[in-house]
C-alpha cells in the first residue's frame, strides 16, 4: 500500500510501485482531470504539481512519491496563483479542444508562483513541451501574462 498527499488528502493506493502517477490519479483515485497524451513526457497533457515544481506524471512511478506533495488540476484553483491562473484562461478565450488545457495551466501556475513578472523568453521556457494542437500559443502567454498582472 502505498500513501500519496493528493490535493492535501492522504490517500492511499494498492497500485505497484512501478506504477505512474498517471494512472493511479485517473484509475485508481477517479482524477481524471490530468490528461494522458504522449506516454513518454513529451507532450504536457500529464503535468502535475510535485512539491510546487510542474512534473510530468505519465513516466514518473509512484514508488518516490510519499511525503510530496502533489496537486492536480482539481485542485490548483483553490490558491491564489491558480485561481489567477484558471481566471485568465477563461478571459482570454485560451481552450480550443481543451485536451492539453490541464497541462498548460499546472505549469503556467508552477511558473507564476516563483516568477510573478515573467518576460516573454521565461514564459518561453516555463511552457516547453506543453504541446497545443490547436496553436493556441498566443492566447496562452496572453493569459499568462493576464494572471501575473492580477497578481501584481
Amino acid at each position: 500500500m502505498t500513501t500519496l498527499d493528493v490535493n492535501g488528502k492522504k490517500l492511499e493506493t494498492d497500485a505497484s510501485p512501478d506504477t505512474p502517477l498517471l494512472w493511479v490519479l485517473r484509475d485508481n483515485l477517479n482524477l481524471t482531470g490530468t490528461k494522458f497524451g504522449c506516454g513518454m513526457a513529451q507532450c504536457g497533457a500529464c503535468t502535475v504539481h510535485i512539491d510546487g515544481r510542474a512534473t510530468r506524471s505519465c513516466v514518473l512511478p509512484i514508488s518516490g512519491l510519499e511525503g510530496k506533495k502533489i496537486t492536480t488540476i482539481e485542485n490548483v484553483g483553490a490558491e491564489a496563483v491558480g485561481k489567477a491562473v484558471q481566471e485568465a484562461w477563461i478571459a482570454e478565450n485560451v481552450a480550443q479542444c481543451g485536451y492539453c488545457q490541464s497541462g498548460q495551466i499546472m505549469s503556467a501556475t508552477a511558473l507564476l508562483a516563483g516568477n510573478k513578472q515573467p518576460t516573454d523568453a521565461d514564459i518561453d521556457a516555463a511552457m516547453t513541451g506543453n504541446i497545443c494542437r490547436c496553436a493556441t500559443y498566443v492566447r496562452i502567454r496572453a493569459a499568462i501574462k493576464r494572471a501575473a498582472a492580477a497578481l501584481a
